[in-house]
């Protein structure tokens, strides 16, 4: 059968995104075709402008959920009209149909739409192992989130302070001071306005956060936690790792 994807056949800016068909066939053995509702995601442009690398050509999207509409010998975890998501491997959602392994697909319960289950998995997932495995976040504790208006940033904040800790939000522009705040955070940060980490400092009296959330680099990474305290980096916006990791010894890095 016939599908429309999007494909990438150079590196480059959007331009290169190239919709066109292609011919997939049946599920093989331990294998599923869904119909795809694709989520997409920041990584999403680190493949595209070559920071990730992923051979040429290639279908983009790490996460989608969508009905089932083929099952491969020997499934029998799922059925025809299941519906299933599924985050992170293999890519390629960015197709209307698409083959994966059904060990890799998540039932997704009825009360859940497509549109939010296609855009939090894999989200929520990175939300998940950063405030309850890289650092498990408990009441009482005061936590600095940077791109706090983002995607992972926005559900950081509401996970953290659903927990019961103190968050302090950075956002790039005025705008997004709305939605960190709806999040969770008690405190905004414009850091393109002011100094956050003086800021930082008169927030906590001095004492500093426990964990910082950093997905920005180099433009926020200054270490505001308390000596023995986290701070956890993921996912980099801008993709640059620069700074000396000796003015960091006596904290906990955890990269994610």
């Amino acid at each position: 059968m016939w599908v429309k994807v999007i494909k990438v056949h150079e590196l480059g800016g959007p331009e290169v995104l190239s919709w066109e068909e292609v011919e997939i066939g049946d599920p093989k053995e331990g294998e599923i075709r869904i119909k795809n509702k694709a989520g997409v995601n920041y990584v999403d442009i680190y493949y595209r402008t070559g920071l990730h690398r992923a051979p040429l050509p290639f279908i983009p999207g790490k996460e989608a959920v969508g009905v089932v509409s083929a099952v491969g010998p020997g499934v029998t975890s799922f059925k025809v009209g299941d519906v299933v998501s599924y985050a992170d491997n293999p890519m390629g959602s960015y197709a209307e149909e698409q083959i994966i392994p059904a060990s890799v697909a998540i039932p997704i319960p009825p009360a859940i739409d497509y549109k939010t289950a296609a855009s939090v998995l894999l989200k929520g997932m990175t939300a998940y192992v950063l405030v309850r495995q890289a650092f498990k976040v408990q009441r009482g504790h005061t936590v600095l989130v940077h791109a706090a208006a983002a995607g992972v940033g926005s559900l950081l904040c509401q996970w953290a302070n659903a927990l019961g800790a103190t968050v302090i939000g950075t956002v790039s522009t005025e705008e997004k001071v709305g939605q960190a705040t709806q999040d969770g955070c008690r405190h905004v940060i414009v850091y393109t306005k002011e100094d956050f980490v003086t800021r930082v400092a008169e927030i906590t009296s001095g004492e500093g956060v426990h964990v910082v959330y950093d997905a920005v680099g180099k433009d926020t990474f200054q270490v505001q936690t308390r000596p023995s305290y986290s701070v956890s980096l993921f996912s980099f916006l801008d993709g640059v790792f620069l700074w000396n990791l000796k003015s960091t010894m006596n904290y906990q890095l955890c990269f994610t």
